[in-house]
């Protein structure tokens, strides 16, 4: 009797390993879209985010361009540092920088050495 032949309850061993192959294919494949459908949703929520993202960081841009613009800039120096442009006699050149340096202070001497330390 050969195996292809052989019967189990009536039905052929070869019909019975092909059903269990079949409903083992379909598990998998079940299997298989129910792991994408996840990570499908999963690539979705991160594209929002990334999305998200981007839209605080163009407002955030945009905060700081409006916060570094020179004339607000220049109403809060005048306002509440009382500052003001520099006058012109109070302007230096490049050159003469090195006159505006405080001196710097001489080196102290050398220590002598001590007589009472023993060898």
């Amino acid at each position: 009797m050969s195996v292809l032949n052989r019967r189990i309850r009536g039905f052929r061993l070869v019909d019975v390993i092909a059903l269990g192959l079949l409903v083992l294919l379909i598990m998998s494949v079940y299997l298989a879209k129910t792991i994408a459908s996840r990570e499908r949703a999963e690539i979705a929520s991160v594209e929002r985010q990334i999305a998200s993202e981007r839209a605080q960081i163009r407002l955030l841009e945009a905060e700081v361009a409006h916060l570094e613009q020179p004339s607000r800039i220049e109403h809060l120096s005048t306002t509440y540092l009382e500052m003001g442009p520099v006058d012109v006699a109070r302007e230096t050149t490049a050159d003469s920088l090195a006159a505006l340096a405080p001196p710097k202070p001489a080196p102290a001497p050398p220590a002598a050495p001590r007589l009472d330390a023993v060898p």
